[in-house]
């Protein structure tokens, strides 16, 4: 058994239907039979095939599953069924991260930069077990139907399709903002200043902007500061971050934010050379991030190297804006990182992904992600399952434009830089606004209309 020989890069990244998902990827073509897919595309040929390739490739082979496909009904339930439960020392969680998803979806993201979807991302990871609590939007993702409607972060979600928010929290279901197919329509009812509203959008499938934000400003104390937004690990995220970084070293910040709140992964090369950029003297020609595989496909083991750019600043130190979508390859920056400069993380603790997959198309119309490997830094360090501790732990405020000059962890960011210590978190702001919690704490689900980033496709 063989992986298809046309995967070519990988990635670490998430999707909505598994609670996480760290992937190494590959944009993969379909092919039937032989080493790169099942026989046929029938249930039970799929079925021996996902055997003999999670005996092959699948990371935890040794110590996982592997039943008579005959006594599963669908290729779903087995390929879940052949899953690695945990209980390993150094490998406590079990593996909710592996998935499969459509060949179409998979390649409408990695490939053309693209995503169906409604637009919406609301902070229901943030209020989960608290029907009571008000239910926001912490994103709307730049042309999409969400966008085009005037929807903006912070107004309050009081229905979805009839559904009432507390409805919605206390069910853990967000489905309903997550569409099939372009032309579903969902019902919003919101609440802002402006009153009550009721807003209905149609499904489209739109471009992503991957780097939608970024700035250059000045901190109280003077200090010269650069901020970038990074919402996807795609390909398309390289050019605009290149030129925001040409923006920034010509006008000589002093500082870099790099705002990965809410990417939950993606390809791990545009990761490495994401953080190519804020100390490309000390970093260039160095480990980025090495992958490990099972012992049986060790001789893939390889490692990324930091990049050079024109556009690279010398910083010494860089501002990491984080919370519990923080995943996958948005962690292997920071982990990547700090060997060489100093890494302060500002607001929560990321997600704890620190393995991926090579994405293998089965030839009938999905790819599978079974985690396929481990990822560690230049110093060996890894399996972060706890992710990493805030720096400076600071609640959001779904209230403030995110980046802007009133958001808390800029504001943070601020004050370290001037010198000054870590904000008291409010009581009032944690109860209200974020749960601070460790990933182990945190619900083991995703809300729907959350696709690539923590989400990856």
């Amino acid at each position: 058994m063989s992986l298809n020989p046309r995967v070519k890069k990988t990635w670490l990244g998430r999707w909505p239907g598994r609670a996480a998902a760290l992937a190494a990827a590959a944009l993969v073509a379909a092919c039937g039979g032989g080493d790169g897919g099942p026989l046929t595309c029938s249930a039970s040929d799929e079925k021996i095939w996902l055997r003999e390739y999670m005996d092959d490739w699948y990371f935890w082979y040794k110590v996982s599953p592997s039943p008579n496909p005959d006594g599963y009904l669908s290729v779903d339930s087995y390929f879940n069924a052949l899953l690695y439960q945990g209980g390993l020392a150094d490998f406590p969680k079990a593996d909710e991260w592996s998935y499969m998803v459509s060949q179409e979806a998979f390649d409408r993201t990695y490939g053309d930069g693209r995503t169906l979807g409604y637009g919406v991302m609301v902070a229901g990871l943030e209020v989960a077990g608290h029907p009571d609590w008000p239910l926001y939007i912490r994103y709307i993702e730049p042309g999409s139907p969400a966008a085009l409607a005037g929807l903006q972060r912070g107004d309050r979600i009081m229905a979805v399709n009839g559904k009432s928010a507390s409805q919605i929290i206390s069910d853990n279901n967000y489905a309903d903002l997550s569409p099939a197919d372009t032309g579903d329509m969902v019902t919003i009812d919101i609440r802002n200043a402006d009153g009550d509203s009721r807003v209905q959008l149609t499904a489209t499938i739109y471009d992503l902007e991957p780097v939608p934000n970024s700035r250059v400003f000045s901190t109280p104390d003077g200090r010269k500061m650069g901020y970038v937004q990074v919402k996807d690990m795609i390909d398309q995220a390289l050019s605009p971050f290149d030129t925001v970084f040409g923006q920034f070293k010509a006008a000589g910040v002093q500082d870099v934010i790099i705002d990965l709140r809410y990417n939950g992964g993606g390809l791990i090369s545009v990761a490495n050379k994401i953080s190519s950029f804020p100390n490309g003297a000390a970093t260039s020609g160095n480990v980025f991030a090495s992958l490990l595989y099972n012992d049986k496909r060790s001789g893939h083991n390889e490692s990324f190297r930091f990049q050079s750019y024109a556009n690279a600043t010398g910083l010494s130190r860089v501002y990491v804006l984080t919370g519990p979508r923080t995943c996958s390859a948005s962690e292997q920056v920071i982990n990547g990182l700090r060997p060489y400069v100093t890494v302060v993380t500002i607001g929560d603790s990321t997600c704890g992904k620190p393995v991926g997959f090579l994405p293998q198309a089965d030839g009938c119309g999905a790819v599978v992600n079974a985690v396929n490997f481990e990822t560690v830094n230049s110093q060996n360090q890894g399996r972060y399952f706890d992710g990493f501790d805030a720096t400076c732990a600071v609640a959001e405020d779904f209230s403030q434009p995110q980046g802007s000059a009133t958001d808390p962890l800029i504001i943070a960011a601020e004050d370290l830089a001037d010198g000054f210590a870590c904000p008291t978190l409010a009581v009032a702001a944690k109860s209200k606004l974020l749960g601070l919690r460790k990933p182990a704490d945190r619900p083991q689900w995703v809300e729907a209309g959350e696709r690539r980033g923590m989400i990856g496709k």
